[in-house]
């Protein structure tokens, strides 16, 4: 089978830039000069890749990590690294598709994923500036307080944290004029490039090579799978991993998945008045959301304004408008914050009909893994992805990973 070689490059995933700045020394891949077996080849280099790297190589595995260009800056330097358990599809809304108790699973999940990322950073004392966070998740549109409440109520009977807090009480505490919210602590926000790249450089120091190259066909007929690189050279393996991002290769196919444009800001720092306490990760109970963090310098991220299309030059060229739109969203939200802009960026993302993302097996080859369709939860579900991987290549099933297949049937 081949990649298609018309997929998306990374100055096409994104435009602008955020303002992430890594502080880490990024191990730089090189060209093979040989062919070269390994345990696992991993394709590509971003924060699926160096999660689901570093995983194996923490189990003793001999990873090939491969990325046609600078590892990181592609998907990952456009991502605003809030790391929610709340996926896109509310609670109620996954049971109505699959049924309470596999949807409550797929909760439970994502937020055991979250406590095992801040584990793992802690564990590795990755600099990245990881802060564990409470969320606030806003009513808004046609979701007023009921429905919050409706969906508070679920999540406790699922087992998870969190309640609704009235216009008042919320007022009170974070300055949001909303009619409701409801608080849940178990999220977290970092810097994305510096996770990449920390964890990156940890998997080099274990042996891992980082390899400069494109990934353009494999081969998994025989007892192990190969890549085929654009220089010629030949990586066998006995499992190819394939995270390249929001864009999937023509050789993974779902009818679930789509890809979109989204936008996000970035302020100049602000004083601590402007600010809302916590500081939480705050997002809204509507279709078209808004989302917004602070950084460890006082900035505001915001970002939202989705598009159901994946085109980077109809991306680029909306992005002054939907900037100002973002500059508008965050006024009306957060008064008292200053509007200057310092950075302003776009990117393209993957998301799926049901909110879960595609992780396992490629249909019809068992050698040849994948993760993808990560919607709004992209480093919480990378996580979970390394963790699933890392199951599969050591030939353990379990029970959950159906939930994330990548052939499973379309919803209702």
């Amino acid at each position: 089978m081949t990649l298609d070689p018309e997929s998306t490059r990374q100055d096409e995933l994104r435009t602008g830039k955020g303002p992430w700045r890594t502080v880490l020394q990024r191990p730089a891949g090189r060209p093979l000069e040989a062919d070269t077996r390994c345990d696992v080849a991993v394709v590509g280099g971003g924060i699926t890749g160096a999660l689901v790297a570093e995983h194996l190589t923490a189990m003793g595995r001999d990873v090939v990590l491969i990325d046609r260009e600078r590892e990181g800056f592609g998907s990952t330097a456009a991502s605003t690294a809030m790391l929610q358990w709340e996926i896109d599809l509310r609670l109620a809304e996954l049971a109505a598709l699959y049924g309470f108790p596999a949807a409550a699973e797929v909760y439970r999940l994502s937020f055991k994923a979250v406590e095992g990322l801040r584990g793992l950073v802690g564990t590795l004392a990755l600099p990245c500036g990881f802060s564990a966070r409470q969320s606030v998740y806003l009513a808004a549109g046609a979701d007023g307080p009921r429905a919050l409440r409706d969906e508070a109520a679920l999540r406790e009977r699922a087992g998870l944290p969190g309640s609704f807090v009235a216009h008042a009480a919320l007022l009170t505490a974070f300055g949001f004029d909303r009619a409701g919210a409801i608080v849940s602590p178990g999220s977290a926000e970092a810097d994305p490039l510096s996770l990449c790249h920390g964890l990156l450089a940890l998997c080099a120091r274990r042996g891992a090579r980082l390899v400069r190259d494109e990934a353009v066909a494999f081969d998994g007929a025989g007892r192990s799978a190969a890549v085929t690189l654009a220089s010629g050279r030949v990586v066998e393996a006995g499992r190819i991993v394939l995270a390249t991002g929001y864009v999937m290769p023509d050789c993974v196919r779902s009818d679930l998945h789509r890809v979109a444009s989204s936008w996000a800001i970035a302020t100049v720092p602000q004083p601590p008045q402007a600010l809302w306490p916590g500081p939480a990760l705050v997002w809204e109970a509507s279709e078209d959301y808004c989302y917004c963090r602070t950084t460890t310098d006082g900035r505001i991220v915001f970002g939202g304004e989705d598009e159901d299309f994946d085109d980077p030059d109809r991306r680029e060229a909306l992005g002054p408008a939907k900037t100002e739109a973002l500059r508008d969203r965050l006024h009306a939200l957060i008064p008292q914050a200053g509007l200057a802009i310092d950075h302003a960026w776009s990117g393209a993302f993957g998301q799926t009909q049901d909110g879960l993302p595609l992780i396992g097996r490629v249909p019809g080859d068992p050698r040849l893994l994948a993760a993808y369709g990560y919607g709004g939860n992209g480093i919480t579900f990378s996580f979970l992805a390394s963790r699933l991987i890392g199951a599969l290549v050591e030939g353990r099933e379990e029970g959950w990973f159906r939930h994330f297949a990548i052939d499973r049937p379309l919803p209702g």
